[in-house]
């Protein structure tokens, strides 16, 4: 899932101190002010080049993965054909084979990691602020919080996440943020308790056919939405099918997968007739299916009022686009200022209202790092999702300040469609890549971005995932990553400058002195979204590559806008963040088929 701004707030005292310090990333500029490429025109592609010129580099820092060869998607062009991931994803899907789905797993990430087009810096953890007096917030690994068994001494938690959710509307939400939202007004069969743990929610019983393929869940008695009208299985199998269907074009449309199709191509999701059963049928024994049915995606809603709203057809999320929407769990919207703030209200008809003391929620919907941390501490808020990078050092032990874990990984990506790869081969426009890969001073980003113990990223699916049989992704003992535990090492290395130069010579580029020479321009855009630890990590990037003469541009963008530009594939070069949504790399893997909303990189297209 999106992660959004992490609040990574690089001061611009403490960082040129320590960026000065640092060799791998010496004179970067640590203004909060997006740095602009002087005279250049954004995303300029260079100048074409073809295979001749330069000699075929194999990088030793980023070695392709054994057995990894590519080919073009298409004649004249420089993105990889993309049929044999899709067909791996396909395969992983549907395998009984668990040991081999291990195995098909790490072949999945090979080709992934091995285009160079997703470049991995540092595996998430969280951190927030939050009041003394507040108890009983809780999150998971994948970044939801539920603050809906909290308590509070004062009858208002105010809060702060993010600034405006893109959507609301459960379904159509990608971000973590919108996911916070999702499962504190809404509840799905399952859910997760404050340990972290998978739990029954609406469901009161599930019965599992013996060979895997055949779920039903029988429903509690009781349950309403929070117009106090009754809430069925069928309102399930709506919602499970609305969510799947190719015209609501929901970004997590790929993760109904693991449930079969009927004939017409809908889900095989049955309600019973009196609407106290969901039975479902799946394509494949699925681990994770549990998981699934706990998140926001898989969440119900109302069919009266999603098909009530005006343009529904053409604009599915409608329904809960200003408040007032009918929901089902602890809370509803009953107030919304756009840009500015939310209240949520104790939803009485929720099945453990008795549980929820706090009555009212107000959020403060902002991105602004300082303004947040000024309000957390006047007092104008009890819980802030975000906290100022300069401000980490002086909090760090504080009882209010909390660093917890997270199972994702912060990341750039390159759009493989981007005018900057016209004219060069695939495996030029691969070499191109992996030069900035190599560049880039990981270690130093998590030492003054960071600041919080982040690990440095050798690879896509983060360290600590389990490998769905068993074991830990990452430290399956039948495989063997080209480099340590990973694609390459955690530090630059000496040769990095040197390997940048000779893989961009491959591709085409001129060298004068060490820098690109005049004739051979490199020029690049950085997309990334309003967020001054999101500028910072950019920042150090950008020195990183001017190191041998890459020109990059900071190109800032308000949230919403960030999101459509980087889904519509408007970019060369982009800010990217993804909390897994469950516990199995599959989940890592299978947002890059080229039917996923999730595919910013645009493999396949």
């Amino acid at each position: 899932m999106k992660k959004r701004a992490l609040a990574l707030v690089l001061s611009v005292v403490t960082a040129l101190s320590l960026l000065t310090a640092c060799g791998g990333s010496t004179g970067a500029s640590t203004s909060t002010q997006t740095q602009e490429a002087t005279e250049e025109k954004e995303g300029e592609a260079a100048p074409e080049a073809t295979a001749e010129v330069g000699e075929p580099v194999e990088s030793t820092i980023y070695p392709t993965p054994a057995g990894v060869t590519y080919k073009a998607i298409a004649e004249g062009k420089s993105a990889p054909d993309w049929s044999e991931y899709e067909a791996l994803i396909t395969e992983i899907k549907t395998t009984t084979d668990m040991e081999n789905r291990v195995a098909l797993m790490h072949k999945a990430e090979d080709i992934l990691m091995g285009t160079a087009a997703v470049i991995p810096i540092y595996y998430y953890n969280d951190l927030y602020l939050q009041k003394t007096d507040v108890e009983g917030i809780y999150s998971n690994l994948f970044g939801f919080k539920f603050f809906q068994f909290a308590t509070c001494p004062r009858p208002v938690l105010k809060i702060n996440l993010a600034s405006e959710p893109a959507k609301v509307d459960p379904a159509l939400n990608s971000s973590v943020d919108g996911a916070c939202l999702a499962v504190n007004m809404f509840e799905g069969l399952y859910t997760y308790d404050k340990d972290g743990n998978l739990q029954p929610a609406l469901a009161e019983n599930t019965e599992i056919s013996e060979d895997g393929m055949t779920y039903t869940f029988t429903l509690r008695d009781g349950l309403k939405w929070s117009d106090g009208t009754d809430l069925t299985a069928k309102d399930f199998e709506y919602a499970w099918k609305r969510a799947a269907a190719p015209e609501t074009a929901a970004d997590y449309g790929y993760m109904f997968d693991a449930i079969a199709k009927n004939a017409d191509g809908t889900l095989d999701v049955v309600a019973s007739e009196d609407g106290k059963t969901l039975t479902v049928k799946l394509v494949a024994p699925c681990a994770y299916f549990l998981d699934l049915a706990a998140f926001p995606a898989y969440l119900p809603v109302p069919q009266a009022q999603v098909e009530a709203a005006a343009g529904w057809e053409t604009n599915p999320g409608a329904w809960a686009a200003e408040a007032g929407f009918v929901t089902n769990g602890a809370y509803t919207m009953t107030a919304w200022t756009h840009e500015e703030s939310m209240v949520l209200t104790k939803n009485d008809n929720y099945w453990r209202a008795d549980e929820v003391t706090i009555p009212e929620i107000d959020l403060m919907l902002s991105a602004d790092d300082t303004a947040i941390f000024s309000a957390y501490n006047s007092g104008d808020l009890d819980f802030a999702d975000t906290v100022p990078t300069n401000e980490i050092a002086s909090i760090m032990g504080n009882p209010d300040f909390h660093v917890i874990d997270n199972l994702g990984t912060y990341y750039a990506a390159f759009n493989v469609n981007s005018p900057i790869f016209e004219g060069k081969t695939v495996d030029q426009a691969i070499a191109m890549r992996k030069a900035f890969a190599i560049l880039i001073d990981r270690p130093y980003i998590v030492e003054t971005v960071g600041q919080t113990g982040q690990k440095v990223a050798t690879s896509y699916i983060p360290a600590g995932m389990a490998d769905g049989n068993g074991g830990t992704f990452k430290e399956n003992g039948a495989y063997t990553f080209p480099v340590g535990d990973g694609y390459y090492p955690e530090e630059v290395q000496d040769a990095a400058i040197d390997e940048a130069i000779a893989l961009l010579e491959y591709a085409g580029f001129k060298f004068e002195n060490g820098k690109l020479s005049a004739d051979t321009p490199l020029n690049i855009t950085y997309l990334t979204n309003d967020g001054t630890g999101h500028i910072g990590v950019a920042q150090i990037m950008q020195q990183d590559f001017a190191e041998i003469g890459i020109n990059m541009t900071i190109d800032k963008r308000e949230w919403n806008v960030f999101l459509d530009e980087r889904k519509q594939g408007n970019f060369d070069f982009a800010r990217e963040g993804w909390l897994a949504d469950f516990n199995d790399p599959i989940n890592m893997l299978e947002m890059w088929t080229s039917d996923s909303g999730n595919n910013d990189c645009q493999f396949g297209r």
